[in-house]
């Protein structure tokens, strides 16, 4: 037995998880955290300006990863509220985030104590679990429950609040155990009968489209959806957010599906006599629940590891309740046994042409000599000048989603977006979690001007800490999304669409990072070279053309015609 306050308990108990980066904002409910962390260098603290951006770098490290990422609001309150916008992000994106906040003292609880606020009801909605530790002794256990939870499928963000006296108490603690010894986490498999009416089914058909979605993606498992799709010789599209589910130079690889896709691979989903639903849900960015987007006559089989997500929004011939990785490369094995004629060798010959004509169009129809930059022009650059083994954060908002389906992400995990959550000011902060669980490779993270706007003071924190990754701010100077709304829908009556910036490259300069300009297309090559090349945080501002504007959801403003 060892004598330990609740905070030094709090920090054995992070490194018997291995954790070894841990994002907060110091409080004074928490010093005993904080502490106790001055005495472990095995863990890397990561000091932020603000705890919704600590959360975004957490849920980055997490999905790079494959870890958990762990943030520290060091104060009750003010400092609880600020995570929320984080988790909420967090949980959209079946992201591992342990959250971990300060709490008052259970003695002034329901006292209207400075900073109280009911901790546990704020983030209920919002994640797995959200509990608060009720004494000393059960610090330990708390965050074994917390790791257990945020990883058990489907995985999420979890919230564990520490009152101030439960980490002053002292109390004695047994020897903690191993990660081994209280986690085990097995990937189920398909039950053999239907994965046999599965294989028979696919083999059957001659317009097969195989959806890889985060169930792939998040588990690297490109390697067995592939031999899947090698093996049915079927196109493989990817759901919205996962274009890096499977490599972009695979010959079968369509891209990304849906209302925001290419319209190769969304002509595939809506011309499929079988759809293979590979570790995604079949949700609303990917159909807006709609069989515009969808073959109402496709017969769909499903595979998911959360059962509830199977049949949900779509009826589907057979659900498989499995890990996506697994569960395909049985079908593989069982689609090689009964060694059918390939029906669709003519859907997927015509796929390939339709893809490589689709793909040289896109660079032959990109402009490139228009000033001011078109957004068209500034991805062909990017495609041309951003290394392969590019890992790419992006925000919401129209440039950065016709950005997740313009470039190319040639190697699994290349791709961080908000998904479901659309939130803007993600992609900075999240950028920077990437990089500390990916630091050997470089990491870009586009956004627009408002949405570095609400990030900037943490460029102080990958300078402090010498986290090196180049932002592209595509500066048009509005709210783009909803300025073509007004524009389209509204008569042009525009309100609160101009955003007013400083220069974003000398605002770099002086945090002490490097800051790099482009006005024309010609200068954007090489600014973005040399910001990979300068060894420090670069920030490059790029203007873009404001007038080019694009409303995305058409659909929610049918009412108003046009």
């Amino acid at each position: 037995m060892t004598m330990m306050t609740g905070g030094q308990a709090a920090v054995e108990a992070l490194k018997t998880e291995r954790v070894n980066h841990v994002f907060g904002l110091i409080g004074s409910a928490t010093m005993e955290i904080f502490d106790a962390l001055y005495d472990a260098p095995e863990i890397s603290f990561i000091g932020i300006h603000d705890e919704r951006t600590g959360t975004h770098m957490a849920d980055g490290y997490a999905r790079a990863s494959g870890r958990t990422g762990v943030v520290l609001a060091g104060q009750n309150g003010p400092g609880a509220t600020n995570l929320v916008t984080g988790l909420a992000q967090a949980m959209a994106a079946f992201s591992p985030v342990v959250s971990i906040a300060g709490a008052l003292s259970t003695a002034h609880l329901y006292r209207d104590a400075f900073q109280e606020v009911d901790q546990e009801a704020l983030f209920k909605p919002i994640t797995k679990k959200t509990w608060t530790a009720p004494s000393a002794d059960r610090v330990p256990e708390m965050f074994r429950e917390a790791f257990r939870v945020a990883n058990a499928p489907r995985k999420g963000p979890v919230q564990l609040n520490l009152p101030r006296n439960v980490l002053s108490a002292q109390a004695d603690y047994p020897p903690l155990q191993s990660v081994e010894d209280y986690r085990p986490c097995p990937a189920p498999a398909g039950e053999a009968g239907v994965i046999a009416r599965a294989a028979a089914k696919l083999c059957g058909a001659s317009r097969p489209v195989i959806i890889a979605g985060g169930g792939i993606k998040n588990t690297e498992g490109h390697s067995a959806a592939l031999a899947l799709a090698e093996a049915l010789n079927a196109p493989v599209v990817t759901s919205p957010g996962h274009g890096d589910a499977i490599p972009f130079g695979h010959p079968l690889n369509a891209g990304q599906m849906g209302p925001r896709g290419n319209v190769v691979a969304s002509q595939l989903v809506k011309e499929a006599d079988v759809i293979l639903a590979l570790g995604t849900r079949i949700g609303f960015n990917a159909t807006f629940y709609s069989y515009d987007n969808i073959n109402r006559d496709a017969a769909i089989i499903q595979i998911e590891l959360e059962p509830t997500a199977l049949g949900r929004y779509f009826p589907v011939e057979i659900g498989i309740w499995a890990d996506a990785p697994t569960a395909a490369l049985q079908l593989c094995e069982e689609v090689k046994r009964l060694d059918q004629r390939r029906l669709a060798d003519d859907w997927t010959a015509t796929f390939k042409a339709d893809r490589q004509a689709f793909l040289a169009a896109r660079d032959a129809q990109a402009i490139t000599a228009a000033n001011p930059i078109q957004p068209s022009g500034l991805f062909k650059t990017l495609r041309d000048v951003l290394p392969k083994n590019a890992a790419i954060t992006m925000d919401a908002g129209t440039l950065c989603l016709q950005a997740t389906d313009a470039l190319n992400y040639w190697h699994p995990k290349s791709l961080f977006t908000p998904l479901d959550f659309g939130l803007v000011g993600f992609s900075y902060a999240c950028g920077l979690g990437v990089k500390l669980a990916m630091p050997d490779r470089p990491v870009i993270s586009l956004m627009g001007d408002g949405g570095f706007g609400m990030t900037v003071s943490e460029i102080s924190t990958a300078v402090d800490h010498g986290i090196n990754t180049v932002t592209v701010v595509m500066n048009n100077k509005c709210w783009g999304a909803e300025k073509a709304y007004q524009r389209d829908f509204f008569n042009g009556r525009y309100i609160g669409a101009d955003v007013s910036s400083p220069a974003f490259d000398k605002l770099a300069e002086l945090y002490g990072a490097r800051g790099f300009r482009a006005d024309t297309l010609d200068q954007m090559a090489g600014a973005i070279e040399a910001a990979l090349a300068c060894g420090k945080p670069a920030v490059v501002d790029v203007a873009v053309d404001p007038a080019a504007l694009y409303s995305f959801r058409r659909d929610s403003f049918k009412h108003r015609g046009g």
